[in-house]
């Protein structure tokens, strides 16, 4: 016998199936708008990032008393928006503050449109717009705006065409650009939150300059 570790995956709800072969369906029945979904989505990069400390040791005959430092008086954090279309990376964009409805709102109405300037016309005027069932997200003003500058070109929780809850496997944002970029960015330290930015920042600036990295993951998804 062999020691195996066990696999995360999101745990399901009952008719959560149902929900998820509805919305692939809906994909394969329209594969011709595939490549004008804007898939949406944020993240908070920490100081920290992400530690799993379980299986690290230092061999040694004796002990040698090591360390790893923890920050927990000297936290920053930076929350990110990102966005996909057709393997093209649009932003990121920080959210300054908490993301809660007010700021999520804000940012559709006054960032959006600016950073869709870098998406070519003829994709930009068939654009869906795709996001998640997060709290902000279901707001009401954010439906209406949505609604205002989409139509019913909207895939949401509450979206003319509806988004199934607990499905970050069906979306790239979560199934790829977020674990690429976290993977390259906590490889060094962060010192302070604005290196922490810097990183992210430069990370994102290597997709765009190597469109090939978004294809080939976004085809093995």
């Amino acid at each position: 016998m062999h020691p195996y570790h066990f696999q995360k995956v999101q745990a399901l709800h009952p008719g959560d199936n149902v929900v998820r072969l509805a919305c692939c369906n809906w994909v394969v029945a329209n594969r011709r708008v595939v490549n004008c979904i804007l898939f949406t989505d944020e993240a908070q990069f920490t100081r920290n990032g992400i530690n799993n400390l379980k299986h690290l040791h230092h061999w040694a005959t004796e002990n040698p008393h090591n360390t790893t430092e923890n920050h927990f008086q000297q936290r920053f954090s930076v929350n990110v928006w990102c966005g996909l279309v057709n393997n093209k990376l649009i932003g990121p964009y920080v959210i300054e503050g908490n993301l809660n409805r007010v700021t999520y709102h804000a940012f559709l109405l006054n960032e959006l449109q600016i950073l869709l300037e870098e998406v070519p016309l003829g994709t930009r005027t068939n654009l869906w717009f795709q996001h998640d069932g997060a709290p902000p997200h279901s707001a009401r003003e954010v439906a209406e705006l949505l609604s205002q500058k989409f139509g019913q070109k909207v895939i949401a929780n509450n979206g003319p065409v509806h988004w199934p809850a607990r499905s970050p496997d069906l979306t790239p944002m979560d199934y790829f650009l977020w674990g690429w970029i976290k993977s390259q960015v906590y490889t060094t330290k962060r010192r302070s939150r604005e290196e922490l930015l810097q990183r992210i920042m430069n990370v994102a600036e290597s997709i765009k300059n190597n469109p090939a990295v978004s294809s080939e993951r976004q085809q093995t998804h």
